[in-house]
């Protein structure tokens, strides 16, 4: 797992000094949509069944990803 980049976003504000929206670089913007499309899979995939670390590795090797 990578470290949470630092985020330095600008707010843009009205004439009221209230936020009302945030520049962020291209960067943290790519990052947060990542991290937003990897969330939306694992909650799309919560309901599918687990499988064991062991029946994994017995899989990989027998279909040849990993030495025997």
């Amino acid at each position: 797992m990578q470290p949470m980049p630092i985020i330095r976003p600008e707010y843009i504000t009205d004439t009221d000094g209230k936020r009302t929206g945030v520049i962020l670089s291209i960067d943290a913007y790519q990052e947060l949509m990542e991290d937003i499309e990897d969330l939306a899979v694992l909650a799309e995939r919560r309901e599918e069944p687990t499988v064991s670390h062991a029946d994994l590795v017995a899989d990989l090797k027998r279909h040849g990803y990993l030495p025997d």
